[in-house]
């Protein structure tokens, strides 16, 4: 099994948690995530912009901007265009029916090119993947949060609302297949997933915590961009 997949399977978890922090009740669990949605924008949009979008202009040349856009424009299409209610973080109130469903197939989308951004991380150098793993990581949690608290309010059973986290963990895991067995996906998929990464951070996790009082959350941004710079340092010299 290729190390990408091993830290795919990982991110994986991550949804299944997140999940089950809402159909068990976890409140403490759901504040501890509320953090981790603000820290996860700042680390993820640091990786980004420093390290994922040079490397993926390097290797897609001239189309690395076209398929940024692309990647970028795919997740609003899918996420807030296409589906009728989406938003990061728990739902606590009821909903139409179809909104789980939707945001179902929109967050399968996404989580297949979160695989291809650990794939296509790895073959640029161990260092890299680490960090975009690590990125993708820390929003897998409230993604689970998202579907299986989206599921509960229209109606669903606690049971079929881990199974929809699951099935967003098996995306991501088919992305890391994907990436490694068509080419040029192995080529350009990190340009593709660079477009992803920034619009998962910056248009669907900053406004989940922008509008709200006090100063643990934007610490929690700044840290996550912080802690960003940290492990740079630490892997670059390892």
């Amino acid at each position: 099994m290729s190390s990408a997949l091993v830290y795919a399977l990982v991110a994986a978890l991550g949804n299944l948690l997140g999940a089950l922090a809402v159909t068990r009740r976890a409140a403490r669990g759901l504040a501890v995530i509320e953090h981790f949605v603000a820290f996860g924008a700042g680390f993820m949009l640091a990786v980004a912009i420093v390290e994922v979008l040079p490397e993926a202009f390097v290797r897609s040349g001239a189309a690395a901007p076209a398929l940024v856009l692309g990647g970028y424009l795919a997740v609003h299409l899918s996420q807030h265009t296409l589906t009728p209610h989406f938003h990061f973080g728990e739902e606590t109130h009821a909903v139409n029916r179809l909104a789980g469903s939707s945001a179902l197939i929109g967050l399968l989308l996404h989580t297949f090119f979160d695989g291809v951004a650990i794939a296509s991380a790895f073959l640029v150098r161990p260092a890299l993947g680490m960090m975009v793993f690590v990125a993708i990581f820390l929003h897998k949690l409230p993604e689970g949060v998202t579907i299986a608290s989206l599921y509960l309010a229209v109606g669903r059973t606690g049971a079929q609302a881990v199974g929809a986290a699951a099935l967003l963990g098996l995306a991501t895991l088919a992305g890391v297949v994907v990436t490694d067995s068509v080419g040029v996906l192995a080529r350009h998929g990190l340009a593709v997933a660079a477009g992803v990464t920034i619009y998962v951070a910056a248009s669907n996790l900053v406004p989940e915590f922008q509008g709200k009082r006090g100063w643990r959350l934007p610490a929690a941004f700044f840290a996550g961009a912080g802690v960003f710079v940290v492990t740079k340092l630490v892997l670059d010299n390892v």
